[in-house]
């Protein structure tokens, strides 16, 4: 994994996303189980790890947790043999419930320094907050994650993710449907060899000085990467933020029919990473707008005929066809 030097700060103003499931489709059955989660003692469980460890193993049905509104510091981790779990908070908004954590990777490693780590497949985090608070600003460089989706088939509805460096990985070939959320960063903090859509979502760069939105390592057998779609990009400071660079030679990311604003580095928004050109990664547009959006050598653009390739439904389908958007 990579070691990258950066500074932080800068706040991000929240955004609170309606909680709207936007013809989200279900897999497994909803709240075939469900156990309950509350710092205060007013729930069977304490922790959110300590209701995870109470699922059973190789479960077959949907095991929701809810969670009271509160803030939990606790780092959670959801083995392989523990799927199709849902992670639920009980506030008004993604705000008010909160799981945190501040581990760096320079002492915990990269997944280890993960406040959320999910191994198993048919996760579901809704109306929650993800977050590693590691300052780096204060402590010194290094990721320090927020979530880490490693079991295929996850969705995220009306979440926030929030680190400085590296906040989101999805990994080991992973597929991720993210909708109505809040993602916030500095370097790379969308990034992985996965498959994730990002639909009508808030994507902010913290970072005064600027970063990167994305780090892809899409294998060049994969065909899709990420997919920013819809969505609406800001940043705290103008023409300081790259859409993306490649962590693998073959990256893979689309931005399209989204709102980008001044932020992004207008003449050229991708970058390279680690040896790896730009100029030869799959990095595409299509119809986006805001002052940050414009067309120029810089900035390949898809057509009509190629955008119709380039949708939720394709980066999501797989091999087995899966379709959480409906």
């Amino acid at each position: 994994m990579r070691n990258l030097r950066r500074t932080a700060s800068g706040l991000a103003t929240l955004i609170v996303v309606p909680a709207v499931l936007l013809g989200v489709s279900s897999t497994a059955s909803e709240a075939a189980t469900t156990l309950t989660v509350a710092s205060d003692g007013s729930a069977t469980y304490r922790t959110v790890q300590a209701a995870v460890d109470a699922v059973p193993a190789g479960n077959t049905s949907r095991v929701t947790i809810t969670i009271k509104a509160g803030t939990y510091r606790e780092s959670v981790v959801i083995p392989s043999n523990k799927p199709y779990v849902t992670l639920e908070g009980l506030g008004s908004t993604a705000a008010a419930t909160v799981i945190v954590n501040n581990k760096p990777a320079s002492t915990a490693g990269t997944t280890g320094s993960a406040t959320v780590y999910v191994q198993a497949k048919e996760f579901y985090g809704k109306n929650l907050t993800f977050s590693n608070d590691y300052d780096e600003a204060a402590n010194g460089s290094s990721q320090a994650l927020a979530l880490a989706l490693y079991g295929d088939r996850a969705r995220l509805g009306n979440v926030r993710v929030i680190a400085d460096q590296d906040t989101l990985l999805i990994y080991n070939n992973a597929r991720a449907y993210v909708w109505s959320s809040y993602i916030e960063g500095t370097v790379d903090f969308i990034y992985g060899n996965g498959s994730a859509v990002f639909y009508a979502c808030q994507i902010y760069e913290k970072r005064s000085t600027g970063g990167y939105l994305t780090a892809a390592n899409t294998p060049a057998t994969q065909t899709y990467g990420f997919l920013i779609y819809k969505s609406t990009i800001t940043g705290a400071t103008n023409n300081v933020t790259y859409l993306g660079r490649p962590w693998g030679a073959a990256a893979q990311v689309t931005v399209r029919e989204s709102s980008l604003s001044a932020t992004i580095k207008v003449a050229q928004p991708w970058t390279d990473m680690s040896g790896n050109s730009w100029k030869n990664a799959r990095f595409y547009e299509y119809k986006n707008t805001g002052s940050g959006a414009t067309t120029n050598s810089n900035r390949a653009q898809l057509t009509d005929a190629q955008a119709a390739n380039y949708t939720p439904q394709k980066y999501l389908a797989g091999s087995d066809g899966w379709n959480p958007v409906g």
